[in-house]
């Protein structure tokens, strides 16, 4: 018997997780130089990061050789939302924490709900602790709440729901969120993904952790790798009832969340300035793309994050006339989309290069 056979048969059925194509792999296969590529594929912030988050970071590296507390990032989360320490769980990136809520409570014998066109992680983390993934076909590239609520079964532990979503950047108005956890069952946890949320509108914005204390078995989530910019340090945060981050925390790993991590976050939280330049940059940017998109004629889906899916005739192949290019944006046949391509919203003169570049390759 092969020694891989002696893993369960759920984690032999997974298909690893496929992240954009580095920058350092394209130069490798293609022989680019790595100043004439652009990376357009991981919704990444093309700010770079706070520079009060990165001084906060090199202050941090003094002291490498102590193991991380999470104290003080905590507790800036508690008093930036009002919302006690026992109520937050940090994760390695969102996606650690999204695997926490899994291992907690799915199971073999177990479901999870999600939509098409979902976070690939959410089939992911139901996989890996044994669960049965039931995914609701999508609503114009959104979630079809109606659809997702019928689709719960008394085996169903864990709801998925990522507003705004990626990749397609749909977003659900938040009084349909808010209905749609009004008709679960209380021992059903409802996992609302917002890591896009900081690119909102005002005027979409919603108070969701003020529905904490009315659903004690709703979970957010929250990232600082898309607009804070420290997508390479790896941190997001987790606000829930102090119950469910307890069983979180018996379940993650010691120390996971690294000290320049917490430094950097603990800083770019505070960084208004910041954040309010990378809104502004992305609006002009997501203006910019969408205009190019209309003039070449592309079918694109009307997106609330930091980047935009479209549709051409052939996305393998104009994918690969881009990559030839030197430009890498991210293809999503494995989301059951394969005629379209995501764009991470660049800077200007990326975002100028990415339309130049698709216009000689569709």
């Amino acid at each position: 018997m092969s020694i891989a056979a002696r893993a369960p048969a759920y984690i032999r059925a997974i298909s690893p997780y496929q992240p954009g194509k580095p920058i350092t792999e394209l130069a490798r296969e293609m022989g680019i130089p790595v100043d004439n590529i652009i990376k357009l594929a991981s919704n990444e912030n093309p700010s770079g990061m706070s520079p009060k988050a990165r001084a906060a970071m090199e202050r941090a590296s003094a002291d490498l050789s102590r193991y991380p507390d999470q104290f003080e990032l905590s507790q800036a989360i508690s008093r930036r939302y009002g919302i006690g320490m026992e109520r937050i769980a940090l994760g390695n990136g969102s996606n650690d924490l999204l695997d926490l809520v899994a291992r907690v409570f799915l199971a073999p014998g177990r479901s999870s709900v999600f939509s098409q066109h979902a976070f690939a992680v959410y089939p992911l983390a139901t996989m890996s602790a044994g669960g049965e993934c039931i995914q609701v076909a999508a609503k114009d590239y959104g979630h079809d709440l109606t659809a997702m609520r019928a689709a719960i079964r008394p085996d169903t532990s864990v709801v998925w729901i990522a507003n705004p979503n990626n990749p397609t950047g749909s977003f659900l108005p938040y009084p349909q969120v808010r209905a749609f956890l009004q008709t679960l069952p209380q021992d059903v946890v409802v996992v609302l993904d917002e890591a896009y949320n900081e690119y909102l509108p005002p005027a979409l914005h919603e108070d969701t952790l003020a529905w904490l204390k009315e659903f004690p078995n709703l979970v957010i989530t929250r990232t600082f790798s898309k607009v804070y910019g420290l997508a390479g340090l790896r941190i997001g945060y987790a606000l829930a009832s102090a119950e469910i981050v307890d069983l979180m925390n018996r379940v993650r790993l010691p120390f996971n969340v690294n000290n320049l991590a917490l430094a950097a976050a603990t800083a770019a939280l505070d960084d208004q300035d910041f954040l309010a330049a990378s809104f502004e940059r992305n609006r002009n940017g997501m203006e910019q793309i969408v205009a190019g998109l209309q003039r070449l004629g592309l079918e694109y889906i009307p997106s609330y994050g930091n980047f935009v899916s479209f549709a051409v005739a052939d996305a393998a192949a104009t994918n690969q006339k881009l990559l030839r290019q030197g430009v890498i944006v991210r293809a999503l046949a494995n989301y059951g989309m394969p005629r379209h391509l995501r764009v991470t919203i660049g800077l200007e003169r990326e975002n100028t290069r990415f339309l130049e570049a698709l216009e000689k390759s569709v």
